[in-house]
């Protein structure tokens, strides 16, 4: 029997239906959720949306002989706007910051030369975080996989098909 080596990357991305409805598009992704890193203990989506520190994120899980982290960052970039703080297209706050949650050192030097090498594509600069994952937290269970349940939501027509169109050459 094969085991599949998995690994894991925590990013955040502005509104986090919209990168889980990316992620769950690309080859290599074993498993996406949705939930909050960042601030307070046990936050809930009504104190993340009142600026308890958190940050709206995805716990993605991936196959690394699937998919490089070069290309989950690849993606990632494309899919928002890293040199906008505190912001996402009309989503605005704290929550919404471009950060990226790693869990070891091999994976930091990783997104480091990533970011560097990729600067050079931005006018201006990239903003996004980069902090080692100290907790994380599932989000209610009517977060998970919510472009898949309400694909027809007029947010989701609007904002996240358009990011999972501008991503589908990674697929």
């Amino acid at each position: 029997m094969h085991t599949v080596l998995s690994k894991e990357i925590v990013l955040g991305g502005g509104c986090f239906w919209c990168v889980e409805a990316v992620f769950d598009e690309i080859n290599g992704i074993l498993t996406s959720e949705v939930g909050y890193s960042g601030g307070q203990d046990n936050p809930t989506y009504k104190s993340v949306s009142n600026g308890d520190g958190n940050i709206e994120v995805v716990k993605l899980t991936y196959d690394p002989n699937q998919i490089s982290l070069e290309k989950i960052l690849t993606i990632f970039f494309k899919m928002h706007d890293p040199t906008s703080k505190d912001k996402q297209g009309a989503d605005k706050g704290i929550q919404y910051r471009s950060i990226i949650f790693y869990s070891n050192d091999e994976d930091l030097d990783v997104i480091n030369s990533f970011i560097k090498n990729i600067q050079k594509q931005y006018l201006k600069t990239i903003v996004t975080e980069i902090a080692k994952l100290q907790k994380y937290y599932k989000a209610e269970e009517y977060h998970q996989k919510y472009f898949k349940k309400n694909p027809s939501q007029a947010y989701c027509q609007s904002v996240i098909i358009p990011k999972i169109e501008k991503t589908s050459i990674y697929r």
